[in-house]
């Protein structure tokens, strides 16, 4: 997590190496339906509401596992590939989290 930023960063395997050290790596990518305005993200339990989404958010955790999510609560896509959600705190993200995103 980038606390400053108030940002997490989700890379599948194989993150490049310069990002590595900023990403929590995650084994599944699949992406069962699309990603819209007044879905859930879900964080071990917390959830969050999803407030903006960028244009390739689906496409770039289908296919590398990456996205930025920030927890700005935007109505509006700062990047291509960023998720932007709102809710109360932060996760607490560890090894074993489960994040879930919900239409």
């Amino acid at each position: 997590m980038i606390n400053a930023a108030n940002m997490l960063i989700l890379f599948g395997q194989g993150a490049p190496a310069d990002l590595a050290d900023f990403c929590y790596t995650i084994d599944n990518k699949q992406v069962s339906g699309p990603i819209s305005v007044g879905g859930q993200l879900v964080i071990d339990q917390m959830a969050y509401d999803i407030t903006a989404v960028g244009a390739v958010v689906e496409k770039n955790l289908a296919q590398l596992g990456h996205i930025t999510i920030s927890f700005d609560g935007s109505t509006a896509s700062s990047l291509p590939g960023t998720l932007h959600v709102k809710g109360k705190g932060l996760p607490q993200v560890r090894q074993g989290s489960l994040v879930q995103i919900f239409a």
